[in-house]
């Protein structure tokens, strides 16, 4: 399995995937042509636009999923995909219902490279109970792609000293998942990414913190391999 897993496409002061671009390329190899699930936001057509435009500047095609009869023979067919972020519920939703959460799955599961990006990292996880975004859409349930054994929590926050928020921080509401829930979870911060090879998983990019039932948080930093995440 191959997978590049985005906390953020843009960071700021840069441009669109300009942070990790250079490293997207690598990853994707020889794909030429790059398919594009844009379920995350309400406007297919402009989603698509905006990575098509980013990714012809690199020589890549990019070719976008238009929620219609003819997705499913262009998932089965691709030679790489790109699932952008926005909203992780109106993300699974439009997958499970038109049944290519289950295709996406196995072709990602049979070696297909799958970038992702915020909601499309949310995904990658075996369900979407971590992820920051409001319920808009109720999907039919809250499991993902399962392609990693752990929770991820894209665009991790550090609560900031001398705040006067009151309110639970990033850390306070991971915390409460894993009093209900086993599984670990990654919070990744902007700028950062997992990068699994097989069963060799690494993060990149930024340092993240390492959540566990009944364990302080651990801190990871660049270049960390996590591979025992996979056990």
């Amino acid at each position: 399995m191959r997978l590049m897993l985005l906390s953020n496409s843009t960071n700021h002061g840069q441009g669109y995937l300009d942070h990790a671009m250079p490293v997207v390329l690598e990853f994707l190899g020889s794909a030429g042509r790059l398919l594009f699930v844009p379920f995350a936001l309400y406007d297919l057509p402009g989603y698509t636009e905006k990575a098509r435009a980013r990714f012809a500047r690199e020589g890549v095609e990019v070719v976008g999923l238009t929620a219609d009869a003819g997705d499913r023979a262009l998932l089965e067919s691709a030679e790489a995909v790109f699932v952008g972020g926005g909203n992780t519920f109106r993300l699974v939703d439009r997958l499970q219902r038109s049944g290519l959460l289950e295709v996406l799955r196995q072709r990602a599961q049979g070696g297909m490279p799958y970038l992702g990006a915020s909601a499309g990292t949310n995904i990658a996880a075996p369900t979407i109970r971590t992820t920051n975004d409001m319920p808009i859409v109720q999907p039919p349930s809250f499991d993902a792609l399962g392609l990693v054994p752990f929770q991820i929590n894209p665009h991790y926050l550090d609560a900031e000293p001398g705040s006067r928020h009151m309110g639970e921080t990033r850390e306070d509401r991971l915390r409460e998942y894993l009093e209900d829930n086993e599984r670990p979870v990654v919070g990744l911060r902007e700028g950062g990414w997992l990068r699994r090879e097989g069963a060799s998983l690494r993060l990149e990019g930024a340092p993240a913190r390492i959540f566990r039932r009944g364990a302080d948080p651990e801190e990871a930093v660049p270049g960390a391999v996590l591979d025992q995440l996979l056990g």
